[in-house]
């Protein structure tokens, strides 16, 4: 076994083995390339790890631990090599503080502007392309996991990567909402279903489970966008902003360093007021709302993408929406979609 999954969180290593009791062999190969070796340094809570402001957060989750659950997932319900690496390479190009850059590209909404470089740094990779050649595998057919509809599809519906992130942030990495026994039950109910336009899509064999998860879901899926989330994305794009603009962080840092080397840079920063505001903000445990802007304080106005799930139910031999079929679904869904902020938010400090 890789040196990566012998050195994983025990806690982690009991999840993974839900997803998938095998791990196929040729997964450890590419785990262990340097490209996917750097997304160990990474958190996939785009920062709020490293603030007071988000207690919730128990558990270090790495984007490799993601993209390996990702993998893992697609293979379990496919035993399919290349939609696994496709799943496995999906965030290949995430840079430190994750979609905090994508707030820095003013991508607020889609959350997608990292994607694009993702064939880029599989092909400049020597190991991956060796590894592929040997596999007989092009790299079209692993560098874009939308073409696979079990890896990745369009919101509401439930991918692995969309179902992987609702699970791992449940079990701590944002909030702690059930443990492995209902990670478990959840999982061992879904399965690949057809959807309304006859593609293939994971879903529900029970109304009840999907029902358990989907409340789960609408707890999570407003807690990515609460003021606390879109303010300290916004002030960590904002502070590496600054820190590019004096030449003391460049772009390809993001993508080269772990956060770990970038907080140190950050904190050991003499220009302005950037390593107070940034100890401040890693202090913090409140926020201050506001329904007008207010002068003289870091606040920031922000429409942040909407992540939810409206997964599918089997019912008799067909499948449908499971807000087709059961009112407390509908509520909890409808509840997360109307999840409202103050127009404003900011810290007591200026920026």
């Amino acid at each position: 076994m890789s040196k990566y999954f012998e050195n994983l969180d025990e806690q982690i290593k009991k999840y993974f083995k839900i997803l998938s009791p095998e791990i196929p062999e040729f997964l450890e190969e590419y785990i262990e390339v340097p490209e996917m070796q750097k997304q160990a340094g990474i958190s996939v809570s785009c920062g709020t790890f490293y603030s007071k402001l988000f207690p919730d957060i128990k558990l270090w989750y790495s984007s490799l631990d993601h993209s390996v659950a990702v993998s893992l997932i697609i293979w379990n319900f496919t035993k399919d090599k290349k939609q696994t690496l496709s799943g496995l390479f999906h965030d290949i190009a995430t840079p430190a503080f994750k979609h905090c850059i994508d707030f820095l590209n003013g991508d607020y909404e889609k959350q997608e502007s990292t994607e694009e470089l993702t064939k880029k740094i599989i092909s400049e990779s020597k190991e991956i392309m060796s590894l592929l050649k040997r596999d007989g595998i092009k790299i079209e057919e692993v560098s874009d996991y939308h073409i696979y509809p079990i890896a990745d599809n369009d919101t509401p519906q439930l991918s692995s990567d969309r179902l992987e992130y609702t699970l791992s942030n449940g079990l701590g990495a944002r909030k702690g909402i059930w443990n492995l026994e209902e990670i478990k039950e959840i999982y061992e109910n879904i399965e690949i279903q057809k959807n309304e336009e006859g593609i293939e899509e994971l879903g529900f064999k029970d109304k009840k489970l999907a029902e358990k998860f989907v409340k789960s879901m609408s707890e999570l899926s407003s807690s990515y966008i609460t003021n606390e989330t879109k303010l300290t994305m916004q002030f960590l794009a904002d502070i590496t902003k600054k820190m590019n603009e004096k030449g003391l962080i460049t772009k390809s840092d993001l993508y080269r360093l772990s956060e770990e080397k970038i907080i140190n840079k950050i904190e050991n920063c003499k220009y302005d007021n950037i390593s107070n505001c940034f100890k401040m903000w890693r202090n913090t445990i409140k926020i201050n709302e506001s329904d007008v802007p207010v002068n003289d304080k870091y606040c920031v106005n922000i429409k942040a993408k909407m992540r939810y799930i409206v997964p599918l139910v089997k019912v008799k031999d067909k499948s449908v929406r499971i807000n087709e079929i059961s009112n407390v679904a509908k509520q909890d869904i409808e509840k997360c979609l109307n999840f409202k902020t103050k127009k404003y938010a900011y810290f007591d400090f200026n920026f």
